[in-house]
């Protein structure tokens, strides 16, 4: 996403796209408008006696959240400071794909941010569309709705009400994710974006709670992220199953299938024993697993035990650890990996 004057730049550019193309920009026009038309601001919504009380609670907390955030997480707070009802359970629906023996996922190029692993749409059906044709394409692919996005700080995003039904940590943790985008974010590297908004988000989650002296609040968030490492865990080990698998010869692609389903199938008997209340419930939907979907859960959290070396290296000081961050630009995404994958050793 970008600002509005950007596109008059791009339209030359878009002259020479495919349809395809021209017509996934004009659905993205088209959706953000949407979302600036049903914008206002926090004060005239919490004035306004047809909004639910509900609504307003969570506004008032969302204010909370950003006063921190700004005081003390440093971050951005250029957002959220307007609400925007879509009467919808998303804001977008979001293609992943993957080829159907490689972990390796595909990524379109998008201005200004470079390549994504992910193509975003306000429109389910034309999400589902998007998906059909990489299937026919011999593709994995994986739609999810998405509650919020970041459009990086180049527009003010609003509060919506897509989330607005998360518990008091899960909203916190959300609205200092999409922050955290704002504060730095690499150009074409969507692993250690997410996994750094995630882990900084994390932290932010827990110095909130401590700074109201929430103790209970706090047991339960730890309690509740270490559930989800647990789902996580036994995710990013099946993804490592199936390189193995698509690493070896087989006598046949229908062989090579096969070995593939046997990964997937035992992932979901493992799951058994990881807890329903995770966030990420594995045995939810079980035949749509395949390469795109657990790569999902890989781009969020991969990284975020690196991240967490970072910040505990600067003595939790995240002036610090955000400028160590975002002096990261200047390298490869080879080499951020290889400083932040779990298996680099840092003793």
């Amino acid at each position: 996403m970008m600002k509005t004057r950007n596109w008059f730049a791009l339209l030359p550019l878009l002259a020479l796209c495919a349809c395809s193309t021209v017509q996934f920009y004009t659905q993205a026009v088209s959706g953000q408008t949407e979302i600036w038309r049903k914008s206002r601001p926090n004060a005239e919504a919490l004035a306004d006696p047809s909004v639910a009380e509900k609504v307003k609670q969570r506004l008032r907390l969302i204010e909370e959240l950003r006063a921190f955030a700004a005081s003390d997480l440093h971050l951005p707070t250029k957002s959220f400071g307007k609400y925007c009802d879509l009467k919808r359970p998303y804001v977008v629906w979001v293609v992943y794909a993957a080829p159907e023996f490689s972990t390796e996922s595909k990524k379109w190029w998008y201005p200004l941010v470079g390549s994504l692993k992910y193509r975003g749409f306000f429109n389910e059906k034309d999400a589902k569309q998007e998906a059909d044709r990489l299937k026919r394409k011999g593709y994995d692919v994986f739609i999810g709705g998405v509650e919020a996005y970041s459009t990086l700080g180049y527009l003010a995003d609003p509060i919506l009400n897509t989330f607005l039904h998360r518990s008091d940590a899960e909203l916190a943790e959300l609205i200092f994710h999409e922050l955290t985008h704002a504060k730095v974010f690499i150009p074409g590297d969507t692993d250690f974006n997410e996994a750094f908004a995630t882990a900084n988000a994390e932290d932010g989650v827990r110095r909130w709670l401590r700074s109201k002296k929430d103790v209970k609040g706090l047991r339960e968030y730890e309690a509740s992220l270490k559930r989800n490492r647990k789902a996580v865990e036994l995710m990013l080990r099946t993804r490592e199953k199936l390189k193995a698998v698509y690493a070896a010869s087989h006598p046949s692609v229908e062989e090579e299938r096969q070995a593939k389903q046997r990964v997937f199938d035992g992932m979901l008997k493992d799951a058994q024993v990881v807890s329903p209340n995770a966030r990420i419930n594995i045995r939810r939907s079980p035949k749509s697993w395949n390469n795109a979907r657990i790569n999902t859960v890989a781009t969020y959290y991969t990284m975020v035990p690196g991240f967490e070396r970072l910040l505990k290296a600067e003595g939790g000081d995240l002036e610090a650890f955000h400028h160590k961050v975002a002096s990261m630009r200047k390298l490869t995404n080879e080499e951020r990996v290889k400083i932040l994958a779990p298996a680099a050793s840092h003793d």
